[in-house]
């Protein structure tokens, strides 16, 4: 599909793998020129060396949401790269903490937020000017199906996604006159090296493979993902990749769930 996006100029967190990657690989076949950006260069070099981009069009600078001078730097670095950008689509995240309650101390709480909801808000207090100069704007804040569905064992990752929800539909009312459409994309379960870790140490501690820990947390956790799968990346990029385009110019403030049906409610 042609999502009239070409030439346009965006810049992804959380790029080097999963979500992010997938993003940046849908929005570069598009014509999009991408900035990749994640905690490490290592890393971002290697992700971007898999990718197919005519000479000029990705670039991958590594930068710490959670630190304050090094979003500054970041867009220090991708304003002399490409100049101003149009889409932002805000990725970068970490799983936190597994407990109850009682279980977590304020350390865990404050470094999940600090990274998933704070992260998003200076990213976007840096490049916000960008995307509400050309009359053109899009921000995608990737959520979690954990922000409308809360797990009693992951309630700081929960609570940061839900902040995300509630920070984008108030957005989504400042900004769209001025041609900045903002929106949110809740997965649930996909293939990436967060849900890896996870299934890893489950099947660690009950001594069985990743496939069967995977099919253990599908059965016992997750009853309504109906497809009985994890999701691929790629199939949550496409949702993004679509809220960033001409072709979604009439949605602004929606969550959209990738997710298999995870969530329950309606």
């Amino acid at each position: 599909m042609d999502l009239n996006i070409q030439g346009r100029k965006a810049l992804v967190t959380g790029a080097d793998s999963g979500i992010g990657f997938a993003t940046a690989r849908q929005l570069l076949a598009e014509g999009v020129t991408v900035v990749m950006s994640d905690l490490e260069q290592d890393a971002l070099d290697a992700a971007a060396a898999k990718l197919d981009a005519k000479e000029g069009q990705l670039h991958a600078f590594a930068a710490d949401v959670s630190d304050t001078s090094s979003v500054q730097a970041l867009k220090k670095r991708v304003a002399e790269a490409v100049g101003e950008i149009d889409i932002l689509v805000q990725g970068a995240g970490i799983h936190g903490p597994d407990g109850l309650f009682h279980e977590i101390d304020e350390a865990g709480w404050q470094r999940t937020l600090d990274v998933n909801l704070m992260g998003p808000m200076r990213v976007l207090q840096a490049f916000l000017s960008d995307l509400r100069s050309g009359g053109w704007g899009r921000l995608v804040f990737i959520s979690s199906e954990d922000a409308v569905q809360p797990y009693d064992d992951e309630l700081p990752y929960c609570a940061a996604k839900a902040g995300l929800l509630s920070v984008a539909r108030g957005l989504s009312r400042s900004y769209a006159k001025e041609g900045l459409l903002v929106n949110t994309v809740s997965p649930a379960f996909i293939a990436t090296p967060m849900t890896d870790e996870m299934m890893d140490k489950l099947a660690e501690q009950r001594s069985i493979s990743r496939d069967e820990a995977i099919q253990s947390f599908l059965k016992e956790e997750r009853p309504f993902m109906e497809l009985g799968r994890r999701g691929e990346p790629e199939e949550v990029a496409a949702v993004i990749a679509f809220l960033c385009s001409d072709k979604a110019s009439f949605v602004n403030g929606a969550n959209y769930r990738v997710d298999s049906g995870a969530v329950a409610t309606i």
